[in-house]
């Protein structure tokens, strides 16, 4: 009897994960119960008793109309008592936008051939050109002291050269003067710029992201394109675009900006059709500079000019500084990056509706606008930025750890130094890994609004991280300011990134999971539509199906968990090398897992899901390292899986399955129902916590890689600007670990000698005549080290300045002179 309801249990069981159809796994079930009946191995009682259940339960499922009338509607009239309305913000954000990978990811069962047919990234030659030529020479013009020290601007030439080669035009398309690059090469220039330069890299993207450019582009009017879009190209016109104010930052639904549709006179026409807006906006990039202002605000009619609605809701317009009522205010100082930034503000200000985006068409409809254009600020500029910063750290800071010695041993050869080299190259394999596939999602028109927040959320946070570890190692030489400092201005501007677009605490707990449940969640958007429907008979049958699928689906979920974790997901089917396959078959066993949490975080929680943050933040971290783990797995077998990236790709992937472990772990410890989180916990993981991140070896080695001139390295750093010139603040630390490497046979053999005695520790200049008197090194090698020493002092000295008393400034100083 006992085998037999094992067998039972093995039936359901294989049959939710296969997901079969309902009336499949009925069928195989009764069929199971049918050959029992025949063994004999149960009394009549049993079996009447089995039967019974069998007909009152599994059958009525499998007939329509007595599941949809006595099951489904009155779960349907439950749910409309107990949902939370949604807002018409909250609606215009789940509309925005596409559904990507992270739909896969909430599936349970990834499917990888969607992941593994999309394209490698891949720029256009014109694209690499432009890389190769304006780029770089802009890189070269730059001169970041000079700008966040003493200026406090752009100097006159580089903002002539920006306008000229077209850099804020890179996303508008040619027939209108543009350069219509594809999201990758967008990417590729911030990022090589923000190599060099924080601020120069925030004016070059913000034209290219969210403001009058791209909301154009998609939603004006053409005569709106044809009169604004080729004086964006050529740099006539320099827009910027106001959202936040003081009054309403994250909770755009709360902004007090208003427009009254009204009419009065303008530009000597009588009984204009207009909005008279009032407004007051900060932070605002390119502000103090700009020629076209792009304006978000709450639009009202109370007198129907429009219709027959009152509060029409957010619109968007475009306004010329020099309107009456306008005011332009001072600028911000955002943490000594100078980057035009300040406030600006309208006081009656009277604006024809033609100048309204996208005309009357678009009226109310600015927060689906906005959220839609979002995903290119998120999904391009700020990644780019944060992935430069780790680029830089990885060529720089392992470049410095191999030149800059103490106890007479470069200091990345300690394991404390290693270890942060080894978080340097590990999280900006995966920022970039990361990247690239969003771009790449991008680039063949998918609008991924979650994985947008994700990129944005988890790749300047990584940045953050970057940071502080290259800051570490560079101790004193990175915390004195001065010309000669590479890092000081980058770390200052962690914060920026961290707050703009959408401040990371409220993206990483409101938007990445509390948006993406929604939005990703297969059944689950099905069923709040059907519910908000109304009484129909189509509701009524669309919220059955969303509502059986989806019990189906948790079902199968639950299976496929305790099931992939009792085998550690060995005996799955998944693509892959067998470099790759055992983290395609973890991404799957992780999947199931996150979907579990996922509908019993739901289930639980409802609609207070969004008030718990601090769960809803732990899903986010779990969804996002999943999606990072895919990003991961992706770039590595684009890039051909070769065996030098491997540390660096099982690094960052086992960093991410430790960190999607611990954020499932915190969300069972804190479940609300303590019980249930134990249930869970066996559910789950139920050999235990398997994960334990990257080992020391393997820390050891991709830390190493950064320690010498390789392959690895050099695919892990492109497309960040170097170039050798021991006068520059990158450049003396490149010549030096140059030097360096090209000595290093000749210190070997100083080494040895005083190892055995033959020479004394002393001087290195005294040391190297003493070895030269012994023949122990040849004239070349004397000279390869000399000429080692002397660029590595000139790389690892640091700024000085004097005080002038009478001017009340500091006067910075070259080192000797």
């Amino acid at each position: 009897m006992l085998s037999w309801l094992l067998i039972f249990a093995l039936v359901i069981g294989v049959s939710a994960y296969f997901r079969l159809a309902l009336v499949i796994w009925s069928s195989l079930l009764g069929v199971t119960l049918l050959i029992f009946s025949f063994t004999g191995l149960a009394s009549g009682g049993s079996l009447l008793i089995l039967w019974v259940l069998y007909f009152g339960i599994v059958t009525p499922l499998n007939i329509n109309s007595f599941r949809i009338n006595k099951i489904s509607l009155p779960i349907k009239e439950l749910m409309a008592k107990a949902m939370p309305p949604i807002s018409q913000t909250e609606q215009e954000a789940l509309d925005a936008g596409s559904v990507w990978w992270e739909g896969e990811i909430f599936s349970g069962i990834p499917d990888y051939s969607k992941l593994r047919d999309l394209p490698k990234p891949k720029l256009t030659e014109e694209e690499i050109a432009y890389l190769d030529g304006p780029v770089n020479t802009l890189c070269e013009m730059i001169d970041d002291w000079e700008i966040t020290q003493n200026q406090s601007d752009l100097p006159e030439e580089i903002w002539q050269y920006i306008k000229n080669n077209k850099f804020m035009a890179m996303i508008i398309p040619k027939k209108y003067g543009g350069l219509e690059f594809s999201a990758l090469a967008h990417s590729e220039v911030v990022m090589k710029v923000s190599s060099r330069s924080i601020t120069v890299a925030v004016t070059v993207m913000v034209p290219n992201s969210l403001g009058p450019g791209k909301l154009l582009l998609t939603y004006g009017t053409e005569e709106q394109k044809e009169k604004y879009l080729y004086g964006l190209a050529d740099g006539t016109e320099i827009p910027c675009f106001g959202l936040t104010g003081p009054d309403a930052g994250s909770d755009a639904s709360s902004m007090p900006d208003s427009g009254v549709v009204c009419r009065d006179s303008f530009d000597g026409k009588e009984n204009v059709l207009g909005i008279r807006l009032n407004w007051e906006k900060r932070y605002i990039t390119l502000g103090p500079v700009a020629t076209l202002i792009g304006l978000a605000f709450k639009l009202y009619d109370p007198d129907s000019l429009l219709g027959d609605k009152k509060d029409i809701g957010i619109t968007l317009a475009l306004i010329r500084p020099d309107t009456k009522g306008v005011e332009i205010g001072n600028r911000h100082f955002p943490l000594n990056q100078p980057f035009m930034n300040g406030p600006n503000r309208g006081k009656d200000v009277f604006i024809p509706m033609d100048w309204v985006i996208g005309g009357e068409k678009y009226i109310g409809q600015g927060w689906k606008m906005l959220m839609e254009c979002l995903a290119d600020g998120r999904a391009i500029s700020l990644p780019a930025l944060s992935t430069g910063a780790g680029k830089l750290c990885c060529r720089y800071t392992g470049a410095y750890a191999r030149i800059r010695k103490q106890f007479r041993t470069p200091i990345g050869y300690f394991e404390g130094v290693e270890e942060s080299l080894a978080i340097i190259a590990g999280q900006t394999y995966a920022m970039d890994a990361a990247r690239e596939l969003t771009l790449v999602a991008l680039d063949i028109g998918e609008v991924p609004s979650v994985v947008s927040a994700i990129v944005k959320y988890q790749l300047t946070e990584r940045m953050r991280q970057v940071l502080n570890h290259a800051m570490d190692v560079h101790g004193g030489h990175a915390i004195c300011m001065g010309p000669s400092n590479f890092l000081g201005r980058v770390y200052q501007a962690i914060p920026i990134s961290i707050t703009v677009e959408g401040a990371n605490i409220l993206t990483r707990s409101l938007i990445v999971f509390g948006q993406g449940a929604l939005r990703s969640h297969p059944y689950l958007l099905d069923e709040v539509n059907a519910v908000n429907e109304g009484d129909s008979e189509k509701s009524l049958n669309d919220f059955d199906q969303a509502l059986f699928g989806h019990i189906g689906f948790v079902a199968s979920n639950v299976f496929r968990a305790f099931w992939l974790g009792l085998t550690s997901a060995r005996l799955m089917m998944t693509p892959g090398s067998s470099d790759t396959a055992y983290y395609y078959r973890q991404l799957n066993r992780l999947s199931a897992c996150f979907a579990v949490m996922t509908d019993m975080s739901l289930a639980v929680l409802g609609g207070n899901l969004k008030r718990r943050e601090k769960i809803s933040g732990r899903l986010a971290d779990a969804l996002s390292n999943l999606y990072i783990l895919s990003s991961v797995i992706k770039r590595f077998e684009n890039d051909g899986e070769p065996a030098e990236d491997k540390p660096l790709f099982e690094w960052a992937a086992q960093d991410c399955l430790y960190n999607t472990q611990r954020a499932l772990d915190g969300v069972l410890a804190n479940f609300p129902i303590s019980i249930v989180g134990k249930l869970l916990r066996l559910i789950i993981f139920p050999r235990g916590k398997t994960y334990t991140g990257a080992s020391d070896r393997l820390s050891h080695k991709i830390a190493r890689l950064l320690l010498s001139k390789n392959d690895a390295r050099t695919r892990l750093t492109r497309g960040i600007h170097s170039f050798k010139n021991e006068n520059d603040r990158t450049g003396r630390i490149e010549v030096a670990f140059d030097k360096t490497l090209k000595a290093s046979d000749a210190e070997r053999k100083l080494k040895d000698a005083m190892h055995v005695g033959i020479l004394k520790k002393q001087p290195i200049e005294s040391l190297l005549e003493q070895a030269a008197a012994l023949n122990i090194l040849n004239d070349d090698e004397t000279k390869l080290i000399n000429d080692a020493v002397k660029a590595t002092r000139n790389a690892i000295m640091v700024d000085e300045f004097s005080f002038d008393k009478e001017s009340n400034i500091w006067k910075w100083e070259k080192f000797g002179e």
